[in-house]
């Protein structure tokens, strides 16, 4: 009675259902994985930005500092805007496409500090930087880099960078005359105070736990559903060679049924011999 399971067409069928099952679960198992890494960065930011703001020199000073440890941290700069704004494009804010404006800032103690002063729509010109001292308040942010399979920015040699994908601080400290931190600063506030016509600062990082958990159970759900799409298949099959043997006991011909989807029988024509001409 069971035998028919373990022919060719049934093995496939179990395998592909097998495969389905395992990637499905897996799939599952990692958005779980990711909805955890969400939820250890979400306590990352929220201590790092509840931290108290301290002096980008005292910051950098640190024993051991390390720009990704120190991310996120609030922290103070005095100084004075450069000219050579730079356009960081492909970035988008309040569901609007734009820019983002990244300003060297000229520290009072020596040294340069790259300032994400925030966010421009996209065709809209750099506003330019004001001409007096600042006061800046940002959080750091460490050095972006290229991901595997994230597209490369163009390069000419001897030209100065206007236009940048990430904001790779090496890349642009190299046309920079002077030290420049090793982080970043995405603007928070500012005196003189930022005005309308300045970029719009960007907003912190989103915190909430994202749809990673709706995911893992629709993950989930759509692996039970194959496992019982299958146990269905092999029943009805069951059922239909059960049907068979009664028909067979009671002397009928039964339909053939090999397959976990069985086609439809061709009617057997009555007016064509058996090598497929018509009868004379």
């Amino acid at each position: 009675m069971y035998g028919f399971l373990f022919r060719p067409r049934w093995l496939l069928f179990h395998a592909l259902v097998l495969a389905a099952i395992v990637v499905m679960v897996s799939l599952g198992f990692w958005q779980l994985r990711r909805l955890d890494e969400r939820r250890d960065f979400n306590d990352v930011v929220e201590s790092r930005v509840e931290t108290p703001s301290v002096p980008l020199g005292d910051l950098l000073g640190e024993p051991g500092f390390d720009p990704d440890t120190a991310e996120w941290r609030a922290t103070t700069a005095s100084g004075v805007y450069l000219d050579e704004q730079i356009l960081v494009f492909n970035r988008t804010q309040n569901g609007q496409a734009g820019d983002n404006v990244l300003t060297p800032l000229l520290l009072d103690g020596g040294g340069i500090v790259l300032v994400n002063r925030g966010f421009v729509p996209l065709g809209a010109a750099p506003p330019t930087p004001p001409a007096t001292a600042v006061d800046v308040l940002g959080r750091v942010r460490a050095s972006q880099q290229r991901e595997r399979g994230g597209l490369t920015d163009a390069s000419v040699d001897d030209a100065p960078i206007t236009e940048i994908r990430r904001i790779e601080i090496e890349r642009i400290a190299a046309q920079l005359d002077g030290e420049v931190a090793p982080v970043y600063l995405d603007l928070v506030a500012q005196t003189p105070a930022i005005g309308p016509d300045d970029p719009d600062p960007v907003p912190p990082p989103e915190l909430g736990s994202g749809p990673h958990l709706s995911y893992a159970v629709q993950w989930f759900i759509f692996s039970i559903a194959v496992a019982v799409g299958w146990v269905l298949a092999v029943r009805r099959s069951i059922a239909k060679r059960t049907r068979a043997a009664e028909l067979t006991d009671a002397g009928d011909e039964p339909a053939a049924a090999d397959s976990p989807t069985p086609a439809a029988a061709a009617p057997a024509s009555s007016t064509s011999g058996t090598d497929g001409s018509s009868p004379g």
